[in-house]
C-alpha cells in the first residue's frame, strides 16, 4: 500500500540550499535577500514541490489575505464594473478579495462589515449606504476601512476615495435648468437626505428655482420601471429626470415606451455612471463619466498602504465629466 507523501516545508527548502529558515521565509516573499538567492530558493521550492500553507502564513503574520469589498447593491451596473475591477486588482499570491452584496440595505451592510472584521478580513472597502451610520465608527476601529463615493464623516476610515457629486449634480441640475426645465425628478437609491448627492439636488434645485421630486429607485430594470411609471403617470408629471445611476435611467427609456413618451421631445433624461451600453439606447443617453480606472488604483494603492502600514491616506476626490449624447432637449410646449 502507498504511503502518503509528506508535504515539503521551509525547513526541508533550507535544507536544500543551505539557508536559515528565515532567510527562506523572506526570500519566498520577496522581501529580503539578493536577486539570485530569491531565485535559488524559488528553484529548490519548485524542485520539492513546496507550495505556501496559507493558514500557517495567516497565524503566523497576523493576516488573513483576505480584502472584503462591501458594495450597497450589484444591481446597480457601474457598482459591477467596480467589484469586478477591484477583484482583479487585488488578487495576489497572498491576497483575494471577497466581493458581497448588501442588496441596497443600509443596517445588513453594517451587519456584514461587522461579519468581515470578526472573519479577521485584513481591510474593508466599502461602498456606504448610509455614510453617517453610527456603527460605522466602531467598524474602523477594528479594521482598516477605505470609503468609495461618500465619506465616512462619523469615522476615522484609512482612506477615501470620493466622487464630486458636488459637481455632478450640480452640473445635471443647470443643464436641464438651461434647456428650459422647471419641473424635474431625481431617481436615487435612497431618500436620505444626509448623503452628500440628494443634499446637494435639494440646494442646488432651491438656488436655481426648480421644483424637484426625490424619489427613491432600484437599480434593477422591473423596479427602476415601476418607480419611472409611476412618476411618468401623475398630472404633474415632470418634463426632465436626472437619474442618479444610469441603471435606473433604463427604466425611464422602458416606462416611457409604455406611455408613449418620447426622449428627449417629451421627456428630457440625464444619467450619471456612463455605463457602456448607454450608447446604444434611441437616443443614446446623456451621462456622466466617472473615471474608473483612476478609482480602482487608487483604492488598491490605499489598500496596500492599509495593509501593510496601517497609516491613514489623505482622501482623494474624482470629478466627472457630461457626456452629451442627445437624450436632453427643451421641453415641450
Amino acid at each position: 500500500m502507498p504511503g502518503t507523501s509528506r508535504r515539503p516545508t521551509l525547513k526541508d527548502i533550507a535544507a536544500e540550499t543551505g539557508l536559515s529558515m528565515a532567510a527562506v521565509s523572506y526570500a519566498l516573499r520577496g522581501l529580503h535577500g539578493t536577486p539570485e538567492t530569491r531565485q535559488r530558493v524559488q528553484d529548490a521550492a519548485d524542485r520539492l514541490g513546496y507550495q505556501a500553507d496559507p493558514v500557517a502564513r495567516a497565524l503566523a503574520s497576523g493576516r488573513s489575505g483576505s480584502i472584503g469589498v462591501l458594495c450597497a447593491s450589484l444591481e446597480d451596473l457601474w457598482q459591477q464594473r467596480v467589484a469586478a475591477a477591484l477583484g482583479r486588482e487585488l488578487l495576489a499570491p497572498d491576497r483575494n478579495a471577497w466581493i458581497i452584496d448588501s442588496a441596497g440595505d443600509a443596517d445588513r451592510q453594517l451587519e456584514l462589515a461587522q461579519h468581515l472584521v470578526d472573519h479577521r478580513a485584513d481591510a474593508i472597502v466599502v461602498i456606504p449606504i448610509d455614510p453617517s451610520a453610527k456603527a460605522w465608527a466602531a467598524i474602523a476601529q477594528q479594521a482598516p476601512v477605505i470609503a468609495i463615493g461618500d465619506a465616512l464623516p462619523g469615522a476615522k476610515a484609512k482612506s477615501e476615495v470620493i466622487l464630486d457629486n458636488e459637481t455632478g449634480v450640480s452640473t445635471a441640475l443647470r443643464r436641464l435648468s438651461d434647456a428650459g426645465h422647471r419641473n424635474i425628478g431625481v431617481l436615487s437609491p435612497t431618500r436620505r437626505l444626509e448623503r452628500p448627492a440628494e443634499e446637494i439636488a435639494q440646494r442646488v434645485a432651491a438656488d436655481l428655482g426648480l421644483k424637484i421630486r426625490l424619489l427613491q429607485c432600484p437599480h434593477d430594470l422591473a423596479g427602476a420601471t415601476a418607480v419611472a411609471r409611476t412618476l411618468l403617470s401623475g398630472s404633474t408629471r415632470p418634463t426632465g429626470i436626472l437619474a442618479l445611476a444610469d441603471s435606473m435611467a433604463f427604466g425611464v427609456y422602458a416606462a416611457s415606451r409604455e406611455l408613449g413618451l418620447r426622449i428627449p421631445e417629451d421627456l428630457s433624461l440625464l444619467g450619471y455612471d456612463d455605463q457602456p451600453m448607454s450608447q446604444l439606447l434611441t437616443p443614446p443617453l446623456s451621462t456622466f463619466h466617472w473615471p474608473l480606472d483612476d478609482l480602482v488604483s487608487h483604492v488598491v494603492s490605499r489598500v496596500t498602504s492599509a495593509v501593510d502600514t496601517n497609516r491613514r491616506v489623505r482622501r482623494t476626490t474624482l470629478t466627472p465629466t457630461l457626456i452629451e449624447r442627445g437624450s436632453v432637449a427643451a421641453p415641450p410646449n
